[in-house]
């Protein structure tokens, strides 16, 4: 068995990771690609006698989507509901893709690598959420609740110095590039940026590839299935939506103890 990395390797990959989740997640959530937030304020002016796209675009506004008026209504459990619930299943679909080989594409660590990334990813929103920006507390927060490791708060906080900052800088620039690249050429993040850097986010994790495969990721039956080629997709949803319900009971444990938002404790059990 392959021994397990050190809290300090284990902080230098995810440091970089949660520092560059913050533009993915201010993406999703600020995203307004058919000015739907600006529909919503002016929707009671709005003439009877409309055209089906703008009444298709009002209609728009009612759905519980980051960008809409919907969204800016809802309460901070509400919110959190949504990025581990209907984002959850858009990521673990995602994730479950690579089952489609079935064991043959088990040998490779695709869907770890991009389970991790999305699980990440969906516990910097909730941190978000819960109104925990610090890079350290959310180092900790995913190093405990994927991989059950209580980091140190000042080992997570990383060196202050310049040195030892430059490369992180760097490895964050690297890993948001397809955003700033998007924001230039369409002044806006497209959903094809934000795919790409999700992939760039799992191959961060290849550091610690040996830690990947301790995250929640269902049960066996679920791992089975995963072996049938074609089908197996469907045991590796089930089994990222199962793992999902764990990091959800996990995140609400670590946030309720560690004094974050009043709302952490309304998080669904």
């Amino acid at each position: 068995m392959s021994e397990a990395i050190s809290d300090a390797a284990l902080v230098a990959v995810l440091r970089p990771f949660v520092r560059a989740c913050s533009p993915v997640v201010d993406a999703l959530r600020e995203s307004d690609p058919f000015g739907l937030k600006a529909r919503g304020h002016r929707g009671e002016r709005q003439s009877t006698d409309q055209g089906i796209g703008t009444r298709v675009l009002d209609t728009l506004t009612s759905v519980r989507v980051p960008g809409t008026a919907a969204w800016e209504a809802m309460d901070t459990g509400a919110r959190i509901s949504w990025w581990i619930g209907r984002f959850g299943r858009l990521t673990a679909l995602v994730t479950a893709i690579p089952g489609l080989g079935g064991a043959l594409a088990d040998r490779l660590p695709v869907r770890d690598i991009l389970g991790v990334a999305s699980q990440g990813l969906v516990l910097c929103a909730i941190a978000g959420e819960c109104g925990v920006t610090d890079v350290a507390q959310r180092v900790r927060l995913i190093a405990s609740v994927l991989f059950e490791r209580d980091i140190d708060p000042v080992l997570a906080a990383g060196r202050a110095d310049g040195r030892a900052q430059a490369p992180e800088d760097a490895d964050v620039a690297r890993l948001t590039e397809e955003l700033d690249e998007s924001r230039r050429r369409h002044g806006a993040v497209t959903l094809k940026a934000v795919g790409a850097t999700l992939w760039r986010l799992g191959r961060s994790l290849r550091g610690i590839t040996v830690e990947l495969g301790r995250r929640p990721s269902g049960r066996f039956y679920h791992r089975l299935l995963g072996q049938i080629p074609v089908v197996g997709a469907a045991g590796d949803y089930l089994g990222e939506r199962s793992g999902m319900r764990t990091v959800r009971q996990r995140a609400r444990r670590w946030l309720v103890a560690n004094n974050t938002h009043p709302a952490a404790a309304r998080i669904a059990r």
